[in-house]
């Protein structure tokens, strides 16, 4: 009768224990099981893409006058201040003319002591010249020696070559005079155009230095502000994108409620190198646009922000931007057939002189709880969305968050599971 009972209860352990192997089993197994990847998604539709480049930059007049002194001395006169109108022909300046003055006159002094040399030397030459007729009449009577009709020559000639020097000391003297005279019309300034004064850094009574081969210092400047202008430095990378005649969208700091409207209409040929000769070297091309909108109360260097529309696509299959990550390719390798010793040299060899390999652009698409890598071509973007010219059709479902998943976590047949409760949170301001 023990025997049987102890049977009975090894029995029971045994099918115990076998429960227990077999529920160590299934928890083992489920830990195993793969883990869904939140992810959030978006359906593939059409949309109309337009590539932007952004730049910043000054708001600057077409046309800005800088109106230097070409004389040095005090302004005695300056009727006009900072903001006021102005037309072409208008006087603006006067600076005391009294150094210029005294040096006309001693420049026109210096021409009449000129002509009166002229006269004194042309008295010299008749007077060598009747020396010289004298004295050839008795040398070819034999009455004169060579050396005295010699003489007589060498005086008449030496007279003649001063006279002709005078005479070009006059020219100079005259020369001086007009230069001076017309530096003395040069102590008052007018208006070189019509516009307005938008800077003014000299005062009444202030001295200013100038000269004629130098600018001297600037006593104003003068602009057309009803054509204004945005110029703005663009990259290296960005310039070949941009066309004259490309829409711009202009931001004004100091009007932060409204857009100007804009064109590109010139593009610069020369580049403008910042850190030249360093890692931190930055090549940029200057690019104005001409404002459609104007306000009268634009006024040059203000800063600006410049979207410049260079491409528009409509009516394009798009995905979101995040959308698109890069893989690296897989390489397939067949254990069964060895490559050929020549053949891998080859390769090794184009591997070396290509570079490096640019990495495909891939999506992940939603087919059922799974998530499909596939392969696209990229066209333009703008700051939300990027076109897709192949690998994705219009109504399939693209993973477009999180960036995590994205970049790093999603493989070709990764388990997903959608992410409600992201969607729902409120987007905090």
């Amino acid at each position: 009768m023990a025997k049987k009972n102890n049977k009975k209860r090894n029995i029971i352990l045994a099918i115990i224990g076998v429960l227990l192997l077999g529920g160590s089993v299934a928890a083992y197994m489920m830990g195993k099981r793969e883990k869904a990847i939140e992810v959030t998604v978006e359906q593939v539709g059409l949309k109309t893409i337009t590539q932007t480049v952004s730049a910043t930059g000054k708001i600057q007049p077409e046309v800005l006058v800088k109106i230097s002194s070409e004389v040095s001395g005090e302004i005695i006169t300056l009727p006009v201040k900072e903001g006021d109108t102005v037309r072409k022909g208008q006087f603006l300046a006067k600076i005391q003319p009294d150094l210029v003055q005294a040096q006309l006159e001693q420049a026109r002094y210096a021409s009449e002591s000129s002509r009166s040399q002229i006269n004194t030397v042309r008295a010299d030459l008749e007077r060598a010249r009747l020396d010289f007729d004298r004295i050839k009449g008795l040398y070819e009577k034999q009455y004169a020696s060579k050396s005295d009709f010699d003489q007589a020559q060498a005086a008449f000639n030496s007279a003649q070559a001063r006279l002709e020097g005078s005479q070009k000391d006059y020219e100079r003297s005259q020369a001086v005079v007009r230069q001076s005279s017309v530096t003395s019309g040069r102590t008052t300034i007018y208006a070189p155009s019509d516009g307005i004064v938008v800077a003014m850094p000299v005062e009444k009574g202030e001295k200013v230095l100038g000269t004629a081969q130098f600018q001297g210092t600037e006593i104003m400047q003068v602009a057309d502000l009803s054509t204004m202008n945005a110029e703005v430095d663009v990259d290296e990378n960005d310039v070949v994108m941009i066309s004259v005649g490309d829409t711009t969208r202009i931001r004004i700091d100091a009007f932060p409620n409204r857009v100007f409207r804009g064109y590109v209409y010139q593009i610069s040929n020369s580049a403008k190198r910042a850190a030249t000769g360093t890692q931190e070297e930055v090549v940029n091309f200057a690019i104005k646009i001409r404002l459609i909108d104007t306000d009268a109360r634009l006024r040059p260097g203000m800063s600006c922000d410049v979207d410049i529309e260079t491409e528009t696509r409509s009516n394009t299959i798009a995905v979101p931007l995040q959308s698109v990550t890069i893989r690296k390719p897989e390489e397939k390798k067949d254990d069964k057939e060895e490559p050929n010793p020549a053949q891998a040299q080859t390769t090794e060899k184009k591997k070396s002189t290509s570079g490096a390999q640019k990495l495909p652009s891939v999506v992940f698409l939603k087919e059922g709880e799974k998530a499909k890598m596939v392969q696209v071509e990229t066209g333009i973007s703008d700051g939300g969305y990027i076109e897709i010219k192949s690998g994705v059709k219009e109504g399939q479902t693209v993973v477009n968050g999180n960036f995590r998943a994205i970049s790093r976590e999603l493989e070709d047949g990764a388990l997903i599971k959608i992410d409600t409760v992201s969607k729902k949170k409120p987007n905090k301001k």
